[in-house]
């Protein structure tokens, strides 16, 4: 089959995936169901027939209108299809495509290693993807990421980790950007963690440890002159500290079992096994992502005395480093600024006044490094650095 019909199969698959996605946009923060009732025009109430639900091309025939009462349609609906199918290929493409494609298997490239099981690793970063442009279009219109967006994408994450080896053996998996994989002392450090998690969250559910900006109205989020009124209610350091306190089973447990565990031989073995290693070496990359922007916001916070980035950053970090490891989510996070100095260039030079929160840049740094993965590990190759 010519990689042109390839590629147009795959910008219409995207494209129809971002007309859900636009549907996740406005109904999920607004705790509508995203499967009932059919879409229908916001204005009118009329619902939106199939032969007006295309991707791009209705909105283009339409003329950016309501069929039936003429109401203007944002052009966030094209822009969402077009930029996910977009993303889409250009994800295929390097994957699958180039000369010295990101992903082989079993000592395949191209069409072949993609049909061999690297369309396991192509679904699970699309799906990825596509939580970033969900999470980056709501967090641009009302300033909130919603945390159960990121956890089903984490849960993907970790449910795919723990898949592939009945898909892909890992011993298969070749190029830049495997799958995370856990050595022995990783997997008794996230083992650890992950207990500790668990102790966290019963202390917190049974009232033993409070949690933070707990009074926070959530529709606050939503609203920014009653966020802003209620920022002055809280005691940001304090707040910060009740989040220090969730933090301190997590970070114990992990070095006790890491102590106990490391050297020991029956989990030398057990480690070893590849759903073990697939499910330990994702939930690291989702505690090194988790933990780079908490201590970033901890740390500013306690610096300046007034919030410094919000727990839904902090989620859909974690939620990417589930999908990418540890490394890659990490670089990620020190490529996010460079997008944010461009944008205040840019207000710099046309006099802008619009803020918009850190999330998307957040989620250009993550599409950053998946795009650029082979350039970047080559790179790193050169000094022996392991991945």
């Amino acid at each position: 089959m010519p990689e042109w019909i390839v590629l147009i199969f795959v910008f219409a698959f995207g494209s129809c995936i971002g007309s859900f996605l636009n549907v996740v946009i406005y109904r999920l923060p607004r705790d509508k169901s995203l499967v009932k009732p059919p879409s229908s025009c916001p204005a009118c109430g009329r619902h939106i027939r199939f032969y007006d639900n295309i991707p791009i091309l209705s909105w283009i025939f339409l003329g950016a209108k309501c069929r039936y009462c003429k109401a203007p349609i944002s052009p966030r609906y094209i822009i969402i299809e077009a930029l996910t199918g977009m993303i889409f290929v250009a994800l295929f493409v390097l994957y699958f495509l180039t000369d010295k494609p990101a992903v082989q298997i079993d000592g395949q490239a191209g069409i072949k290693a993609f049909l061999n099981g690297g369309w396991f690793i192509y679904l699970l970063h699309i799906i990825l993807l596509s939580g970033l442009i969900a999470a980056s279009a709501i967090d641009l219109e009302l300033w909130v990421i919603p945390i159960f967006l990121c956890w089903f994408v984490t849960v993907v994450g970790l449910a795919g980790s723990v898949t592939a080896p009945f898909v892909i053996p890992f011993v298969k998996i070749a190029g830049s950007f495997p799958l995370p994989r856990a050595n022995p002392v990783i997997a008794a450090l996230t083992a650890g963690a992950f207990f500790g998690l668990i102790v966290s969250v019963i202390l917190l559910v049974t009232g033993l440890i409070k949690r933070s900006y707990e009074s926070r109205d959530e529709s606050a989020d939503i609203d920014e002159s009653k966020a802003s009124s209620q920022q002055e209610q809280f005691n940001h350091r304090i707040e910060m500290f009740r989040e220090i306190i969730f933090l301190i089973p997590i970070i114990a447990c992990s070095i006790i079992v890491y102590f106990f565990a490391r050297d020991a031989v029956w989990w030398q073995k057990f480690s070893k096994f590849s759903l073990v290693e697939g499910f330990l070496g994702s939930l690291w990359g989702y505690f090194v992502g988790c933990a780079v922007v908490w201590a970033t916001r901890i740390f500013g916070t306690l610096v300046f005395g007034r919030e410094a980035m919000g727990l839904g950053d902090v989620h859909l970090m974690g939620a990417a480093g589930a999908f990418i490891g540890p490394w890659a989510v990490v670089l990620a996070f020190f490529i996010a600024p460079f997008f944010g100095l461009a944008w205040a260039v840019f207000q710099m030079f046309f006099k802008k006044t619009r803020q918009i929160p850190y999330g998307p840049f957040l989620s250009m740094g993550i599409f950053t490094v998946m795009i650029f993965q082979k350039f970047i590990v080559d790179y790193l190759n050169r000094f022996t650095i392991t991945y």
